[in-house]
């Protein structure tokens, strides 16, 4: 099955750039572009891509407040924030808008057509480097919107303690070695977590463990 793409940037060349990049791959296939954030929720809304590359700085509606509105109506599609600076500012507040993850403009091609098939998969990329830098934002700009307390009780001590893990940038994998138990049972437990807390992927997870005090910096 294909996995469908918008491309939203307000440079012709940058959109023309991707579209070409993507379209080249048997899987992915770019479904429109997008010149503002909100030209690009009405077309997704329109198109329902699985994916949406978003950059940040856009005119008329920047790709935070367009994050937000698609976070807003379900679980797709996802948000890939693609950024030139991986220290914007700005880049926090699309996590916390409901972005699964970032990626700079100047990666080699394979690492962005790898970042839309995770994030399509429904993971969030965040490589370990990337989540310690939004652990230290965090620690040092709280968010007063902190989850209630009630939801993080509905999770049993394990679950705890593979929320803890994630959010200090483990995969399931490593979860699993960490914990001494089976990958699939690693994977479960982070599908009970995101069901129970109601979060869209990891990155999600990631935020609630620190703005919730469960993880301290």
């Amino acid at each position: 099955m294909s996995i469908g793409v918008l491309v939203a940037d307000d440079q012709a060349i940058v959109r023309a750039g991707f579209r070409l990049l993507i379209d080249s791959e048997p899987d992915l296939t770019v479904l429109g572009e997008a010149a503002d954030g909100a030209e690009a929720v009405a077309l997704a809304r329109e198109a329902s891509p699985d994916v949406v590359l978003m950059d940040i700085r856009m005119p008329v509606m920047d790709g935070i407040a367009a994050t937000r509105l698609l976070a807003a109506d379900g679980d797709l599609p996802r948000v890939l924030i693609l950024t030139t600076f991986d220290l914007d500012e700005y880049v926090f507040a699309a996590l916390r808008a409901g972005a699964s993850g970032f990626m700079l403009k100047d990666r080699p091609p394979e690492e962005l057509l790898a970042a839309v098939r995770v994030v399509a998969a429904g993971d969030a990329l965040l490589a370990p480097n990337v989540t310690r830098r939004l652990i230290g934002h965090f620690a040092r700009q709280p968010d007063p919107r902190q989850p209630p307390t009630e939801a993080l009780a509905q999770l049993t001590v394990r679950e705890r303690e593979v929320l803890a893990l994630i959010a200090h940038g483990m995969s399931n994998t490593e979860i699993a070695a960490k914990l001494v138990m089976s990958v699939p049972t690693a994977k479960t437990h982070v599908s009970r977590i995101l069901a129970k807390l109601g979060a869209r992927d990891r990155a999600q997870l990631v935020v609630i463990a620190y703005q919730s005090g469960l993880v301290k910096p």
